[in-house]
């Protein structure tokens, strides 16, 4: 089983800002392989199935139903799974202010770089191994504070940058189910 968790924060008011680009992602892979619905069960939302030529192998979309800096929790059931590697079988993705609009950088492993919900994962998980994809949002611009700037809306310009990104990002996920993270980020990394 593969799981591919997209992290943001619950809630219509929260939905078109930069700090929601992980659930972005996942709606775009749910979208291309045509798997259900995300369903609410607990403290996130999943939609899973099998993506073609995977041979049957299952995927679970996950979407924490948590704020950001808590998302960590939505996953910490994985560490206890039978058969689940967390270095191999889970890729986060994550908004990063430390990247432009519309560059991307996949790892197999890192720090949390001052991203609350990466760091609520390594956390939950009690590992920094796990890969992980960031999509740039931008820089802060000065003076105002990191939390104001991840929980607004990207201008229309951004968001399109953004969103024109996401077929790239589903051939990026692809790459690291279909050959691990070290092709992805041959893939991904621009």
């Amino acid at each position: 089983m593969k799981v591919i968790c997209g992290l943001g924060n619950p809630g219509p008011e929260y939905e078109a800002t930069r700090h929601n680009v992980g659930w972005w992602v996942v709606e775009a892979l749910r979208r291309a392989w045509d798997f259900p619905a995300f369903r609410a069960k607990g403290i996130a939302r999943f939609s899973d199935g099998a993506r073609a030529g995977r041979g049957g192998e299952p995927i679970v979309l996950v979407e924490p139903l948590t704020y950001m800096n808590r998302s960590g929790t939505a996953l910490a059931p994985l560490a206890r799974l039978e058969g689940f590697e967390v270095a191999g079988d889970l890729l986060v993705v994550a908004d990063d202010v430390n990247l432009a609009v519309g560059r991307t950088r996949l790892r197999p492993a890192g720090s949390a770089g001052g991203h609350n919900g990466l760091a609520s994962v390594e956390a939950a998980l009690g590992t920094r191994a796990y890969a992980r994809l960031r999509v740039g949002v931008g820089a802060k611009p000065p003076g105002e504070s990191l939390s104001d700037w991840v929980l607004s809306p990207m201008p229309p310009e951004d968001e399109e940058t953004v969103l024109d990104l996401l077929p790239e990002l589903v051939a990026c996920v692809e790459t690291w189910l279909d050959q691990g993270a070290e092709a992805a980020m041959q893939h991904c990394n621009r």
